[in-house]
């Protein structure tokens, strides 16, 4: 028996209908809103997306279990693509350590940071990393996220890193809408002293057993000091897409000049994590199909007030896309709606811009823009109500969940209750 929902009466329905593709330029701007919209829902896709006029006119509406929208925003849900899901519980005292003016340096000594991740890791069964990614997960949903990304990279060494992503793979089986991304670059190998035997090692050795395995969708490194020279990171992501991997790569603060080139070079869904750029690199960007994921998290939660060229990357053509980061040592937030406030206070990115650019071109950063991040018809009925009226509300009260209900694939995965009052 097919399962028929309408969701009618929204003031905003936020379709994002437009272009195949990442959007770009003013395309961002574009929101495809529909006053009083309404979205018909069929055994978890969409069917039809309209004013809320015809769509409940419909025959199908008719055998539909409605959902009153009266009032409110509905936009698809976020996608989340980037997280580091399975690394961890809280880091507290490396977090007071930070606020007393501690370096990586000083916190590593101490015995926390990256290595104290892998050590626990390392120590933690599948089922304890499991269930703190769950809790993660459950976080994110309850804030507006219906898709996300996650990557593993914590391991620091090769029994590590297959850990974190069988953890992504029971996680997929339950049902969770979870991208796996292999993320390699640390040369955490110890009894392999040449960083060139190294990268064969995990092309010839790695990477075929986590394709064989179907343990990751997308490989990803890091192309900086510590990590793999530009040379090492061009022959293993072409490795990696010869195996029949999608392709990323991370770009943080300390990436090697050249690194935005490679990713265009290997055809990269994504150059993630990137904070500088030359004019060069942004033409190169216009003219790939790569997207640009900005994280605007770490920079708030590490005190460093350094947030990515937002502005730069969009009046230059190249497609963005805003992510969490989320990681317990620089962005323990799952909360997409306090990224857009970042980006749109600290990246001079517009609301619409900041909005598009959590949900389209996110999904496009994933290779999942055809399937999720728009309410279209065929897709996948990923989206979310907000208790507010407009959607500039979203980073207009920075902080705050304003998330009434969530539903992913046509299932409602969270809802939030009303307040009781007492009795007057």
């Amino acid at each position: 028996m097919r399962k028929v929902t309408l969701v009618r009466g929204a003031r905003q329905l936020v379709t994002l209908h437009g272009p195949i593709g990442g959007r770009r330029g003013p395309d961002l701007e574009n929101l495809g809103i529909i006053q009083d919209g309404a979205v018909l829902i069929v055994d978890g896709r969409i069917e039809d997306v309209g004013t809320s006029r015809r769509v409940e006119n419909l025959a199908l509406a008719r055998e539909a279990q409605e959902i009153d929208a009266t009032g409110r925003v509905v936009m698809p849900g976020f996608v989340d693509s980037h997280t580091h899901l399975v690394s961890g519980p809280a880091r507290i005292l490396d977090f007071e350590m930070q606020l007393g003016g501690a370096s990586l340096k000083e916190i590593t000594h101490a015995g926390g940071g990256t290595r104290a991740i892998a050590r626990l890791i390392a120590d933690f069964s599948p089922r304890i990393l499991e269930g703190q990614a769950r809790n993660a997960i459950e976080r994110a949903i309850r804030h507006g996220t219906t898709t996300l990304e996650a990557k593993s990279g914590f391991g620091l060494s090769d029994a590590g890193e297959i850990k974190i992503l069988r953890v992504h793979s029971a996680l997929q089986k339950q049902n969770a809408a979870l991208v796996s991304t292999f993320l390699h670059g640390r040369l955490f190998s110890d009894n392999l002293s040449q960083t060139d035997q190294f990268v064969d090692w995990v092309c010839s050795r790695m990477l075929p057993h986590i394709r064989q395995r179907k343990l990751a969708e997308f490989v990803d490194t890091r192309c900086e000091e510590g990590g793999f020279t530009l040379e090492q990171a061009t022959r293993y992501l072409s490795a990696a897409r010869q195996t029949g991997f999608g392709v990323k790569l991370h770009a943080g603060p300390h990436s090697y000049s050249g690194v935005v080139n490679v990713a265009v070079q290997v055809g990269a869904t994504s150059i993630d994590n990137l904070q500088t750029v030359t004019r060069e690199d942004v033409a190169l960007l216009a003219q790939s199909r790569a997207v640009a994921t900005l994280l605007p998290g770490p920079g708030f939660f590490l005190g460093t007030d350094r947030y990515p060229p937002a502005r730069l990357l969009i009046d230059g053509g190249a497609a963005v896309a805003l992510a969490s980061g989320y990681s317990p040592e620089s962005c323990p937030s799952q909360n997409m709606q306090m990224m857009m406030a970042l980006a749109c206070r600290k990246m001079a990115m517009t609301p619409a811009e900041a909005l598009s650019a959590s949900t389209i071109n996110s999904a496009h950063a994933l290779g999942k823009g055809q399937q999720t991040g728009s309410i279209e018809k065929g897709k996948s009925a990923d989206l979310i109500m907000l208790c507010v009226p407009d959607y500039r509300e979203i980073p207009y009260h920075f902080g705050v969940n304003l998330v009434a209900l969530v539903m992913q694939r046509g299932n409602i995965l969270a809802q939030r209750s009303e307040v009781k009052w007492p009795d007057e």
